[in-house]
């Protein structure tokens, strides 16, 4: 069987959703990763943050609230924590799942991964990405006067910060990644997108936006001349007319045809849709590369061709 260079980018029902949960998660991701790993493939992980960066905001603001020293944590620095933090439960994890199989000669390391992204990219004018607690509109309101934060209406759940979502451009730490991976290592890479910086002469500076993990993974993977994008989510298989009487799975799809479907906005926009263009973009970037989109679970059936849906020129 071929070894593959793998990128697996997990979805948050890899992750949890709390602290404990967490825990509980990356136990059952752990054994996925291992079982291709085993195999000896390369891998190198990506994941979300979505709820862990919501979280860490929260407890910053309400640090600031309370003690008057402590300035607002940037956003930035809230996504740098959520990478250390998700990295360490992950990569323990997976390091024990493979001492139980005697695997001796892999170690995992966690990045911490800046992603540069264009300060001048439309998406800092249109903020359109979620994050944090639904607040009340007078919350809100405070939120907006004391920090400057943006919200939108979600009706009939309250008010919630929304913030950039602008392309990456850059990994600032490939060089390292790349190295780390090619001496054996599992490397965890661009946690929650990558933490988003702007680059101003040698300076790089965090910049207040969340970046699509999906889309990372995409660069990343083609950065490092991978095989496979494997992109993890609540489904084994992308389908058409999702939640309709004749929703219809789909295994195997070229890049034009899954082109065509996302112009008939047949994917979610928060949803299927960035999985499916970044597995576009990638496979759209060399005739012997392929993103598989699929369960956690099916992982390594997929990447075996017996489930899941491949996208491929």
């Amino acid at each position: 069987m071929k070894h593959h260079r793998i990128v697996i980018a997990l979805g948050g029902n890899a992750l949890g959703n709390t602290l404990p949960e967490q825990m509980l998660a990356v136990k059952k991701t752990a054994r996925t990763i291992v079982d291709l790993a085993e195999e000896g493939n390369e891998i190198i992980v990506t994941h979300g943050n979505g709820p862990q960066v919501g979280m860490i905001n929260q407890a910053m603001i309400e640090l600031s609230r309370v003690d008057d020293h402590q300035p607002n944590t940037p956003l930035s620095v809230c996504v740098a924590m959520s990478q250390a933090y998700i990295g360490y439960d992950l990569q323990n994890a997976i390091r024990e799942e493979l001492k139980n199989r005697h695997i001796d000669n892999k170690a995992v390391v966690t990045m911490v991964t800046q992603v540069r992204v264009d300060p001048d990219d439309p998406a800092f004018n249109h903020p359109s990405k979620p994050i944090g607690r639904y607040m009340s509109k007078e919350q809100a309101d405070e939120a907006a006067a004391l920090y400057g934060h943006l919200f939108k209406e979600v009706k009939g759940k309250g008010f919630r910060r929304i913030v950039a979502s602008p392309r990456p451009l850059e990994i600032v730490e490939l060089d390292a990644i790349r190295s780390l991976s090619a001496s054996g290592n599992i490397v965890i890479a661009c946690g929650g997108g990558g933490i988003p910086v702007t680059l101003n002469g040698n300076h790089l500076k965090g910049a207040s936006a969340v970046i699509d993990k999906d889309l990372v993974s995409s660069l990343l993977a083609k950065q490092l001349q991978a095989d496979t994008l494997i992109i993890l989510t609540a489904v084994e298989k992308v389908a058409i007319h999702f939640g309709q009487p004749d929703e219809t799975g789909l295994s195997d799809l070229t890049v034009d045809e899954a082109e065509a479907y996302c112009k008939a906005g047949e994917f979610g926009e928060g949803s299927m849709l960035p999985k499916v263009q970044a597995a576009i973009d990638f496979a759209r970037s060399g005739s012997d590369r392929t993103a598989l989109i699929t369960l956690l679970e099916k992982a390594k059936e997929g990447i075996n061709g017996h489930t899941g849906t491949r996208i491929h020129i």
